[in-house]
């Protein structure tokens, strides 16, 4: 099934490739935790950027590896390239329209060392390796 996402202001637009009942995670690491992003973790060949890529800034930290892209005029996630599958998106369920069905799962990000393995089989697309919107 495909799905639309959008920041606040509408600037940056992505439809996405999901099942029609979706399951999320709910992470509790320092970031998630304060900018609530629910992760619908997907291959990279299931996001599509409509429009907007020109309005994301890049925040990272850290090892550098998560990819953290916001809108610069209205500060939401949409989307990003996570740690745990850095050949695939995390799209912020919360963004979605209009608001589908879902289950969200607990992910215990605060022991990411831990825990990030539970992730891995979300994303199973080996030929993406570029991590750029």
């Amino acid at each position: 099934m495909k799905y639309s996402a959008s920041c606040h202001c509408k600037k940056i637009n992505i439809e996405v490739e999901a099942p029609e009942r979706l399951t999320v995670q709910e992470c509790n690491c320092s970031i998630c935790r304060k900018t609530g992003h629910l992760h619908l973790i997907v291959p990279r060949s299931h996001l599509q950027i409509l429009s907007g890529a020109e309005s994301t800034t890049l925040y990272q930290f850290n090892t550098k590896v998560a990819r953290h892209y916001f809108c610069r005029h209205c500060g939401v996630k949409v989307f990003y390239v996570p740690r745990s599958n850095p050949q695939g998106y995390s799209v912020n369920a919360r963004c979605l329209e209009p608001v589908p069905d879902m289950t969200v799962e607990t992910f215990d990000g605060r022991n990411w060392e831990d825990n990030a393995h539970t992730l891995s089989h979300l994303t199973p697309d080996p030929d993406a390796t570029d991590n750029k919107p």
